[in-house]
This record gives structure tokens, C-alpha cells and sequence, in this order.
């Protein structure tokens, strides 16, 4: 390691605890794990384990194998991550600067890439596009559904961890990419240079199905998501839609404003989820009267839908708009927030629990659906879909009722 970096070693945990301590300041939480914010560092960190952090410092430089390897970096990460590790605790994770900026865009649902997306064989490692955006630079530059991505640039990638991939296929906005892919069974080598922009992704999608029954699928609660929700409930209402199927399953969650507010253009005046923190102060989303959904509704879930997904399920059940299909949700019941930590790093911290309009907590019990509905795979006809049929049945019968 560097002579002229700073001493890790004596200042790493004393780092982390102060950098835990912003965090938690910002929440109006001043006692964290029963350290008084108004101590000194010396009493955060004592003598003792300031020896033995030394001595284990000098272990690894008089034992270790890989000391050339090793990076002051990512010792530095992996104190900070075992400190919010032993909360035990697995929605709190400390996140390194390459961490949260993936997180954010995450959350945020916008990125600067080529709008494709890919999948990734766990035994071949083979890479294919199995969605490309409409209007993307990847749709404009050709590239197409079950292209095998071959090389990005002059890297070969045949092989490589799918995350890794994409960090080389996204970059600055305006910026260019090569990118060689496989195509047809003659595994055509085709190559196309791709201009990087930025893109949304698409976590909604609709289509009207028989009897004039809107269909929306949320993947989904991105910051981006409840714009998209809206276009897809006014374009189906244009139709002439009768009744709406809104599609959860494998649904992992997202930001609670997002989700709230999509509630917002649904359920009538009134609360929308609660929450409760540590102290037990409680807050309270509401909806106003602007908005509300009358027509017949029904909302598929499945073991995968978990956060948001459960909160949106929830309020639909509890108002009684709409039958809740399909089978048991995860049952996350506890609400997440992020803190910046001032160095292009952050930590995410469970805060509260929440609670259904009805004041339940689904925690670890999930929401049970109001018509239980196993998925049942057609090998026959691997478009159908039983628990989508039931759903859609579910709203066929109160149209005609």
C-alpha cells in the first residue's frame, strides 16, 4: 500500500462511525447503538481496538499472500459494510462509490446506455438481448431480440458477469460504443456503432385485451414509474376500457412516493399507507379526491411481490376496489431509507414499518390474495398464463354483473 496514503488503520472505524453518525443525524436520530454523538472519537474507538486493528494490519503485511493485490479502498469498504452488516439487518447495506451511483440510477429508472436488455445463461454465460427499447439508440443502430452480444468494443465479453457488461456498454451521454453481436443460427457476426443517451426505463407496460379490459405490468417503483403508469391508464381509458388488470407479480418493490402516488390516481380520499419509526412517531400518506378508479379492478400477485408492490396490493384490498390474485406476497413490511454520506458513498437504513389503510402490518406475513390462484405452466402453450385468466375473469364478472 501507499506510504503517502493516510493511516487507515488507526482512523478506518473511527471513518466509519462518524460517516454512520451524519447519516443518522439527518433523521433526527441521536443516539445510535449507544454512542453519544457528543463523545470523542478516542471514546468511539478505544485503545484496545485500535491495537488490534494495528495488529491484524500487521498480520496481513507480514502473512498475507496477496498483499499486492489488496487495495486500501476496499479494506476501507469492507470495515464499513461488516458495521452495517452486523445490524443483521438484511435491507441495511452500506454502499461503496460505484454502489451508489448504480443505485441511483436504479431508483431513479434513467440511465445513460443504449436501451437493450440483456439476460444472462447461468451455466453457458451466454448474453442475449431479450428486450430492446422503442426508439432506443439500440433500435435505431439494429440491434434485436435474441442477438447473442459477442464484443463490446474490441473486448470480447464471452463469459464475463452481466453486470460487469453493462458497465462497458453504458457511459458519458453522446458518447459511442461498438458492440458485435451473434445473430441467426449461422451465428452471424454483426457489428453496429451505438450512441449513448440517456433512457428511461420501462417498468410499465399496457395493452387492452378481450372485452375491453385494460391490461397494465408494473416491474417496478422507479422514480420514472408513475409518469409511465399514468400514460398507460389515460391511453386504456381512451380505448374505452371497462375494467383494469394491474399486473405485480415479480414486482421487488421501490421508492414509496412513487408508488403512493400511483395509489393517488385510484383510491378515493383517504389514507394511503402509514408508517411508524423507532420513537414511534407515525406519518401518514393520504390521497385526495382528485382522482378515483371505479371500474371493476383486479391485481395479480405472486410470492415475489414484496415493498411497494405489497403497499399498493394492500390499499387496493383494504378499499375493497378490486380482488386481489394469485398467490401470497413476500411480506416486507418495513420501509428503507438512503442517506448520503457526503463522499459519494451511502447507507440504507430500515426506519420504519408500515401499516395498510386498514392498519395492517404485513411484515414477514405478506398479503393473502382474495382469490388464490397457483401458477400452473402449460409446456403445451407457454403463453398461458392461469393466473392472468383468473384476474382477467375476476373482471369479466363484475363488468357483466
Amino acid at each position: 500500500m501507499e506510504n503517502n496514503k493516510k493511516n487507515f488503520w488507526k482512523g478506518a472505524l473511527a471513518g466509519a462511525l462518524a460517516m454512520f453518525m451524519v447519516g443518522a443525524a439527518a433523521l433526527g436520530i441521536m443516539n445510535v447503538a449507544g454512542v453519544d454523538l457528543g463523545t470523542s472519537q478516542e471514546k468511539v474507538v478505544n485503545a484496545q481496538e485500535e491495537k488490534k486493528l494495528n495488529k491484524l494490519k500487521k498480520l496481513i503485511d507480514e502473512n498475507y499472500l496477496y498483499t499486492d493485490d489488496l487495495k486500501e479502498e476496499d479494506l476501507e469498504n469492507g470495515l464499513y459494510s461488516g458495521y452495517i452488516n452486523a445490524l443483521g439487518d438484511p435491507y441495511s447495506v452500506y454502499y461503496d462509490e460505484e454502489q451508489t451511483k448504480s443505485l441511483q440510477e436504479s431508483t431513479s429508472g434513467e440511465y445513460s446506455g443504449i436501451g437493450v436488455v440483456f439476460s444472462q445463461n447461468q451455466e453457458t454465460k451466454v448474453i442475449t438481448a431479450v428486450q430492446v427499447y422503442e426508439n432506443s439508440p439500440a433500435n435505431e443502430a439494429g440491434i434485436q431480440v435474441n442477438d447473442i452480444l459477442y464484443k463490446v468494443g474490441d473486448k470480447d465479453v464471452s463469459g464475463t458477469d452481466l453486470s460487469d457488461v453493462v458497465q462497458l456498454i453504458r457511459g458519458v451521454e453522446n458518447t459511442t460504443v461498438d458492440i458485435t453481436v451473434l445473430r441467426g443460427d449461422d451465428a452471424k457476426e454483426v457489428t453496429m456503432t451505438v450512441t449513448r443517451r440517456k433512457i428511461q426505463v420501462e417498468t410499465v407496460k399496457s395493452e387492452m385485451k378481450d372485452d375491453q379490459i385494460g391490461y397494465i405490468r408494473v416491474t417496478e417503483f422507479d422514480s420514472v414509474t408513475y409518469d409511465q403508469f399514468k400514460s398507460a391508464l389515460g391511453s386504456l381509458e381512451d380505448q374505452g376500457m371497462k375494467g383494469l388488470v394491474v399486473d405485480l407479480r415479480a414486482n421487488p418493490g421501490g421508492n414509496l412516493a412513487t408508488v403512493t402516488q400511483m395509489l393517488d390516481l385510484l383510491l378515493p380520499k383517504g389514507t394511503i399507507v402509514s408508517t411508524k419509526d423507532k420513537s414511534g412517531h407515525e406519518e401518514v400518506i393520504s390521497s385526495d379526491d382528485e382522482h378515483q378508479f371505479t371500474k371493476p379492478m383486479s391485481v395479480v400477485v405472486d410470492g415475489n411481490s414484496a415493498s411497494a408492490s405489497e403497499i399498493f396490493a394492500g390499499a387496493i384490498q383494504d378499499y375493497g376496489l378490486g380482488s386481489i390474485v394469485g398467490t401470497t406476497t413476500y411480506g416486507k413490511g418495513i420501509v428503507q431509507q438512503i442517506f448520503d454520506l457526503g463522499d459519494g458513498t451511502c447507507v440504507k437504513l430500515t426506519m420504519a414499518e408500515y401499516y395498510t389503510p386498514n392498519g395492517r402490518n404485513i411484515h414477514k406475513k405478506g398479503i393473502t390474495p382474495d382469490v388464490e390462484v397457483e401458477y400452473q405452466q402449460d409446456e403445451n402453450n407457454p403463453d398461458a398464463d392461469n393466473q392472468l385468466d383468473a384476474a382477467l375473469e375476476q373482471v369479466r364478472n363484475k363488468i357483466n354483473q
